[in-house]
């Protein structure tokens, strides 16, 4: 249905890890997945050529990484070399949006930014200024979607508040359909609390299951093995939240298997859900690209049983 004219050809692909489990053994971190025509795409964390890194699957098994740059252009009040975090999602025209964090020069701060294109591979054009940028409150980070069953799309995100010695705050605001602007201020969800996510929580996924909303969020440090991933419950999209003592996703917890798993996402496949996040390699060189199914427990999701 979409055109792929003018993108260049996947690219090699990488080398077998000893690091076991990688869909994608390259450096592939914040991973987002959108399906499209029963195409899946994977978009990440910049490289050295991209801003928005790409990748494609029909079965979620086997990856193609595309030589291709989502956001080739970045907004004028972008620095280049620090584009995080990428969301890309569907709109009701057919449109897509991306969604990406990006650090901006002055007032210095990280921002979320939006760009829009007709195709999923993009290319996808900036528009004006950033979406969110709370300098107040350390700016805004790893923004994420969600599409409630009234028809309410909702931006997600977090305040950069560890950046300063601020808290960290989860947050929602319903987006206009066109997915260009917030239609009221943000309300904060939840922020650090538990002493697994050391000082901050990052990285929004908010899915419905039966009757719950759930809000997946990565913790702690990034750059580490104490990077984590846990949930929280709620009735609504605003709240009230309750989290989850206990994280779901840790280094512990997968045996060893996954260093540091965040930066999560979740999908539907075509054999169940499962969840998406980058782990560190065994030398904490690059964080590659995972997939493992997601069930649920009582509308709770499980990864590591036993």
């Amino acid at each position: 249905m979409f055109a792929l004219a003018g993108c260049a050809a996947p690219a090699a692909a990488p080398a077998e890890s000893s690091a076991p489990g990688f869909a994608i053994d390259a450096d592939f971190p914040d991973p987002d997945l959108l399906e499209v025509d029963g195409t899946f795409y994977a978009y990440a964390t910049n490289s050295a050529a991209a801003n928005v890194q790409v990748a494609t699957s029909t079965d979620l098994l086997s990856w193609e990484q595309l030589d291709v740059d989502a956001l080739p252009e970045l907004p004028e009040w972008a620095i280049r070399g620090k584009t995080w975090a990428p969301e890309v999602t569907a709109l009701a025209d057919g449109s897509f949006a991306l969604y990406f964090t990006t650090a901006q020069a002055t007032p210095s701060a990280q921002c979320i930014g939006v760009a829009v294109s007709a195709d999923p591979l993009g290319p996808f054009e900036p528009v004006g200024d950033p979406l969110v940028c709370p300098v107040e409150d350390g700016g805004a980070i790893d923004a994420s979607t969600f599409l409630d069953d009234d028809g309410t799309l909702f931006l997600v995100f977090k305040n950069d508040g560890n950046c300063c010695g601020k808290d960290t705050w989860l947050q929602a605001a319903p987006l206009s359909a066109d997915g260009l602007t917030l239609l009221s201020e943000p309300t904060r969800l939840v922020k650090q609390t538990e002493a697994w996510e050391g000082n901050l929580v990052e990285a929004p996924t908010l899915v419905k299951h039966g009757s719950k909303y759930v809000l997946f969020y990565s913790a702690n440090d990034y750059g580490g093995e104490s990077y984590a991933t846990g949930y929280a419950t709620a009735d609504s999209v605003l709240g009230p939240w309750t989290k989850h003592g206990e994280p779901l996703m840790t280094t512990d917890l997968s045996g060893g298997v996954y260093l540091g798993p965040g930066g999560q996402d979740v999908i539907a496949g075509p054999d169940g859900d499962v969840i998406v996040f980058h782990s560190w390699d065994e030398n904490f060189i690059q964080r590659g690209m995972n997939v493992l199914p997601l069930t649920w427990v009582d509308d709770e999701p499980v990864v590591f049983a036993g």
